[in-house]
């Protein structure tokens, strides 16, 4: 078949199935934003990124934004199909930027399919949730369904849906949750496991290994959304109780989901702030962001990984986590409680108890008796549901396949 990937920062969530697709003889093409610099294990053309809009008042905003991409992405594939004579059999893109709206109008024959991640909805998920961070209002629910509308279009559109979990697949109104397969992407086990050799570096100079008492939080950006808050007000107690433990985190101190505080520059900043006086910053390391064998390394070192979400799109980090054995204490939210059972392979805590959150931490860093049993569970989860070259990958690929003409 000739098959299409379309992602604005690919490979994205295609990184093992394009390249095992040209394996087995397909002609794979991607399609990405010109501005995406991320290296592609199969070739690639690029379309114009989008610039300056004159958008329109707030609940259009969203929806311009990503038809704008769409129509870019389409002009695009149009080039492909016009001066190359190109023509997919199967398309297969992500939905949450809007890159696929319009491309069943380029290519009306091709089998269009979109990575279906969440549906933003109103109430049960993370809109409302946290109420110190993001009230729940009128304005906060309508502004829910505005975003929403590109999802639900790019969905209506294709022929079939892929998402990651049975939480995100499930975020889909019923109406749409029967065009989606849940396939996750897969960890790679052979690389993501146990190391007894692993050694993670400080800038100061200072090395820990397997068995150092050390608490770890790995998020994309540091902020409400991945439970940064309840973290960082967990570590004087979990700091006084335990005081040989060290605590690493790694992420931006950017936004990458909610909104930046109004009172400080961004979550880290005002977190600090908040508990200055109260932290022993010596023992505290924030690492930004990392290059990957830096991050797996921290998670092969770590004695207790903490691991806290809204009810959202469930992070790698987590799944990584377990793969790499680690001792998990994670939020006793929905999209977790899709892989952590509390006692079975992990520990889970409600999300706004900030006591019980410190008790686990601790119970942990402490040496939780339960530790190599829960520890060994979390791997066993991965590898019989999620892993890469035994479960994900062949599933991915019949999936595919499936659509050939």
């Amino acid at each position: 078949m000739k098959i299409l990937f379309v992602h604005q920062n690919f490979p994205g969530q295609f990184l093992h199935l394009a390249p095992a697709l040209v394996a087995r003889g397909h002609d794979v093409l991607a399609l990405t934003d010109e501005k995406n610099e991320r290296p592609s294990p199969v070739r690639v053309v690029r379309y114009k990124a989008p610039g300056e809009l004159n958008l329109p008042p707030m609940l259009g905003r969203t929806y311009s934004e990503m038809a704008e991409r769409g129509w870019l992405a389409a002009r695009g594939c149009r080039a492909l199909r016009d001066r190359h004579g190109y023509t997919p059999d199967v398309i297969f893109g992500h939905s949450g930027w809007g890159e696929t709206l319009f491309l069943h109008e380029i290519w009306p024959q091709a089998k269009l399919l979109v990575y279906a991640e969440l549906m933003y909805r109103t109430r049960g998920h993370d809109v409302g949730f946290d109420p110190e961070i993001s009230p729940d209002s009128d304005e906060g629910r309508v502004s829910t369904v505005a975003r929403s509308a590109h999802l639900i279009q790019g969905l209506v559109q294709a022929d079939a849906g892929l998402a990651p979990t049975e939480y995100q697949a499930n975020s889909f109104p019923p109406e749409l949750r029967g065009k989606l397969t849940v396939i996750h992407d897969g960890i790679d086990t052979l690389k993501v496991c146990p190391n007894p050799q692993a050694e993670f570096l400080l800038p100061d100079g200072r090395r820990f290994r397997p068995g150092d008492e050390v608490l770890t939080y790995v998020s994309r950006s540091l902020e409400p959304y991945r439970g940064f808050h309840r973290f960082m007000r967990a570590l004087p107690e979990v700091l006084r109780a335990r005081p040989n433990a060290q605590v690493v985190l790694i992420g931006g101190d950017g936004v990458s989901y909610g909104s930046a505080p109004k009172d400080a520059a961004n979550w880290k900043d005002k977190l600090l702030a908040e508990l200055d006086g109260r932290l022993d910053l010596a023992r505290v390391h924030f690492m930004g962001r990392v290059p990957y064998p830096q991050y797996l390394a921290l998670l092969q070192v770590a004695k207790v990984h903490c691991y806290l979400t809204y009810p959202f799109v469930l992070s790698w980090s987590l799944t990584e986590a377990m793969a790499a054995g680690c001792y998990i204490v994670g939020s006793d939210t929905e999209p977790v409680r899709e892989l952590v059972r509390d006692g079975e392979n992990g520990r889970l805590v409600p999300f706004f108890d900030q006591p019980a959150l410190e008790t686990a931490l601790i119970r942990g860093l402490a040496g939780d008796p339960d530790a190599a049993r829960l520890k060994a569970a979390a791997r066993e989860t991965i590898l019989h549901g999620y892993d890469l070259h035994r479960h994900s990958l062949p599933r991915l690929i019949d999936w595919v396949e499936g659509f050939a003409p």
